[in-house]
């Protein structure tokens, strides 16, 4: 990420989580969705780099894992209350089970985080499994509070 975008992206979350209340459902929708999207771009390549449709590259394999670590911190800024209806797949569920849909945020940070660490290893035989439970952790959500 280069410094600029950094900034930006430092002083969006600084917004955001000081006026959580004061954000648009739209802009919540919208940041939600582009770290999401951000993550599916390396998720994707990482998934084609397990399966074997890619051939295996350690060192961008451990680099992208890092950065879905990173990224898996940012979507719960986007969910604020209101931001359900309109361009959204994101249920009222969401809502009126927050501490189910938080408990599985938390698990997609702890378990992209050992999916980093595994990486570091460059062990495709600790990869998998630690690859295995980010993407179980993705579809639970998806399963309960996306439609």
């Amino acid at each position: 990420m280069n410094k600029f975008a950094a900034m930006g992206l430092a002083g969006l979350l600084t917004a955001a989580s000081t006026t959580a209340m004061a954000v648009k459902p739209e802009d919540a929708i919208n940041y939600r969705q582009g770290t999401f999207s951000a993550m599916a771009w390396h998720f994707g390549t990482m998934g084609a780099m397990v399966k074997g449709k890619a051939d295996y590259d350690a060192e961008d394999f451990s680099r992208r894992a890092e950065i879905v670590a990173q990224l898996s911190k940012l979507p719960m800024e986007g969910f604020v209350p209101g931001s359900y209806e309109g361009d959204t797949d994101a249920l009222p569920a969401i809502e009126e089970d927050w501490d189910k849909f938080e408990g599985g945020m938390n698990m997609l940070v702890e378990r992209t985080a050992a999916l980093a660490e595994a990486a570091q290893s460059g062990d495709m035989a600790q990869i998998k499994p630690a690859f295995g439970e980010v993407g179980k952790t993705c579809k639970g959500c998806h399963d309960n509070f996306k439609d």
